[in-house]
């Protein structure tokens, strides 16, 4: 075999960082034991992974078509290892959510996880939906729970849960006592949204398809509670999952909006890397989600 397991590894931290220093640093190395692993890889192969632009060492074609075949193989010799060490304890498992996913769903499937995987490590990530594709594409994350649609060729998408998104306002609102928002009153009125690269931003831009040009956009808020408050202090109306609003509906601190002319339906999604090892620590998750 030309190439070991600790070039692997010395490659695919410096994929990540970006950065030689920075890579040694997360692996204990010294600069010059690093150095030479990935240019002892290279050199073996006759290839370059990474394009030197400075400091900074870029991965380029050829690193791209290895790392996610490199990535596979460091996750499955972790394995190995654990195995061959008789260890109970399971891989760690990066899972990452967005924010809706994780506060509603996630932390509650984290807290079922650990009760039967008692000496389990996982960590939970949250970002917007286009952060967790991100992440997910480069091997970051192991798996991501999204609440907008993905298209990328690199991942698995898998239809997770069916949600629905719900305009709402404050009790002081006009709108609280209609029984109908028309389109006329969505142009009217002013809005408080999550930002651009969220689920969310992303169901309600295409419900509102030939009105979000003429929308009164106020406030772009990246926090849910945050957007909650706002509407309570009548600053605007707004919408987000159902899955967030329901204790509010219940106490009457926010009011829901009807709109049958307008399509607030969406999926929750699933996502993996198309060439992900799957451990045993993500085939526990993977089914927990299935249940």
């Amino acid at each position: 075999m030309h190439f070991t397991l600790r070039q692997l590894e010395v490659f695919l931290a410096i994929a990540k960082a970006g950065n030689l220093t920075r890579a040694a640093q997360q692996l204990n190395l010294s600069q010059s034991a690093a150095s030479s692993a990935l240019k002892d890889l290279e050199s073996q192969f006759e290839l370059l992974f990474f394009d030197r632009i400075g400091k900074r060492l870029r991965i380029n074609e050829q690193g791209a078509q290895l790392r996610p075949r490199a990535e596979s193989l460091m996750s499955q010799a972790k394995e190995l290892e654990q195995s061959l060490l008789n260890s109970e304890q399971s891989s760690q498992l990066n899972i990452g959510a967005t924010l809706t996913i994780a506060n509603v769903l996630a932390l509650k499937m984290v807290s079922e996880y650990l009760a039967d995987n008692a000496e389990a490590i996982i960590s939970l990530a949250i970002h917007n939906t286009e952060h967790i594709i991100e992440k997910v594409v480069n091997f970051e994350l192991d798996m991501g729970m999204i609440e907008g649609e993905c298209h990328h060729p690199k991942l698995s998408v898998i239809p997770w849960r069916d949600d629905h998104l719900n305009l709402f306002c404050s009790p002081k609102h006009p709108f609280a006592s209609k029984d109908i928002i028309t389109d006329n009153d969505l142009l009217a009125a002013k809005w408080i949204l999550r930002e651009s690269g969220s689920g969310t931003r992303q169901t309600f831009n295409r419900a509102m398809h030939g009105l979000m040009p003429k929308m009164s956009i106020t406030l772009e808020l990246r926090e849910t509670e945050a957007i909650k408050s706002a509407v309570k202090h009548n600053i605007g109306i707004s919408c987000l999952s159902t899955l967030s609003l329901q204790e509010e509906f219940e106490r009457g601190d926010l009011i829901k909006l009807s709109t049958p002319d307008r399509d607030l339906s969406r999926k929750l999604y699933l996502i993996i890397h198309k060439q992900k090892h799957i451990t045993n620590s993500l085939q526990n998750w993977i089914d927990l989600c299935s249940a």
